[in-house]
């Protein structure tokens, strides 16, 4: 027996297409959340939009994919077809379609997409260009007045690096640029902050950095825009990245690497410092100097007033009564004499102590531009650019005879301006090592 049409209706649950596909939504972001899908990028589209379609495929199935213009910046590659890639995002429909896909938010290479891969690529690009070159880096100033500060105006390196600056020297000024040090729009907001620094001027010397923390979240300061704006940066830079053990591209393309953010500072204000007491110094010597000139000037003045000349006037009188006259006219030419002598004198000092301390430092700037010379020419890197290299076998040792190689071994030989890897396709001994042998 038929059940009654009326009954069936009233049981019936019926949705609309869209309702099905709304709530088959919500159930896959909720299963999945943020996921990591690895697979080869397929029909890649590139729409006017700037957003990039796509699909994931392996052997058996694919997803479609999507990543958004925004999220694209942190790219290290160029996507296209046929290239196995990872990518992390969510699991959503477009309910418009009725089809499922992953929203990314990150994509990589697999396999060459890691952190480490990429921090060791750009390093070994830029070491390449010469950026990481001990002789492009300038000095720090030796009495720096006006700071910049490229970091987070609510982290803990901002109020390490005011702590150590107020308690040292309060009348320092810091001005400080507020980033973000982490995310994606971190690197932009460094690399623009270093630019702004430098347009605007007045700066003696910039440190950049934060605080502790992981790879990822030290990442900013491992990207090439950040490590050309410090290249460029016509004031000194100071990286002051994480912690100790931290090292980033930034640290290695800095004019110095401060291992904290308090170092930072201590190095700024220690210019200063050394100045202060070496000025102190000069002073204390002058003083001694000057103390030690009066003090033999005031005992010669006391002997001579101590002398049988001031004491017995009147038996000097006696005894030339008849050249008084003469003898008061030379006392008075004597005592103006000998003050003039005693002002000369002192003058002369001054004069030799001037002299001496200028002759002192001249020496010592000579002595210091000597030992500069000979430390460049003693320098390896300038005997490689002169023509000379050096080879190293597999093991990384230096290879001094043909012995230390066989056919097909892997070398590596520096020369002044890079490296140069190749194979061994032959060995040779020459003549003369031969006959010495023998």
């Amino acid at each position: 027996m038929r059940p009654d049409a009326g009954s069936d209706s009233e049981k019936r649950k019926v949705y609309q297409v869209s309702e099905i596909n709304r709530l088959s939504k919500l159930q896959l972001e909720s299963a999945f959340g943020n996921v990591w899908v690895e697979g080869e990028i397929s029909n890649l589209k590139r729409p006017q939009s700037g957003h990039l379609y796509f699909s994931l495929k392996d052997a058996q199935a694919q997803i479609r994919a999507v990543l958004f213009r925004g999220n694209q910046r942190n790219l290290k590659f160029q996507p296209a077809d046929g290239i196995k890639v990872r990518a992390r995002g969510t699991i959503s429909i477009y309910t418009a379609a009725g089809s499922y896909q992953i929203i990314c938010s990150h994509l990589e290479e697999a396999g060459k997409g890691s952190l480490q891969e990429a921090f060791e690529k750009l390093k070994k690009k830029l070491r390449e260009e010469g950026l990481f070159e001990p002789e492009r880096k300038r000095r720090l100033p030796m009495l720096p007045q006006h700071v910049g500060v490229v970091t987070s105006a609510t982290g803990a390196a901002i109020r390490d690096i005011l702590n150590v600056a107020r308690r040292r020297f309060p009348n320092l000024h810091i001005l400080v640029a507020p980033v973000l040090v982490q995310g994606d729009d971190a690197a932009r907001q460094i690399a623009h902050a270093i630019d702004y620094f430098n347009q605007r001027g007045g700066i003696d010397v910039m440190i950049i950095g934060r605080g502790g923390g992981s790879l990822e979240d030290l990442w900013a300061f491992n990207e090439e825009i950040v490590a050309r704006a410090i290249a460029r940066s016509g004031i000194p830079v100071i990286s002051a990245v994480g912690h100790e053990t931290d090292f980033t591209i930034s640290d290695f393309v800095a004019d110095v690497r401060a291992p904290t953010p308090s170092a930072a500072a201590e190095i700024v204000v220690g210019q200063k410092e050394e100045f202060e007491q070496r000025l102190q110094h000069y002073q204390h010597r002058l003083r001694q100097t000057l103390k030690t000139r009066y003090l033999e000037l005031r005992n010669r003045l006391n002997a001579a007033a101590q002398s049988y000349v001031f004491k017995e006037p009147e038996n000097l009188l006696k005894m030339h009564r008849q050249s008084l006259g003469s003898l008061l006219d030379r006392m008075a030419y004597c005592s103006r004499d000998s003050l003039r002598n005693y002002q000369q004198r002192v003058d002369e000092f001054n004069m030799r102590r001037n002299y001496a301390l200028k002759r002192a430092a001249e020496l010592a700037a000579t002595d210091l531009e000597r030992l500069r010379s000979q430390l460049t020419a003693l320098d390896p890197h300038r005997v490689l650019r002169r023509g000379y290299s050096i080879t190293r076998g597999a093991d990384g040792a230096i290879l001094r005879s043909v012995d230390g190689v066989k056919s097909n071994d892997r070398i590596q030989t520096k020369i002044g301006d890079g490296e140069i890897i190749s194979n061994v396709v032959e060995t040779r001994r020459d003549e003369d090592d031969r006959e010495k042998e023998d």
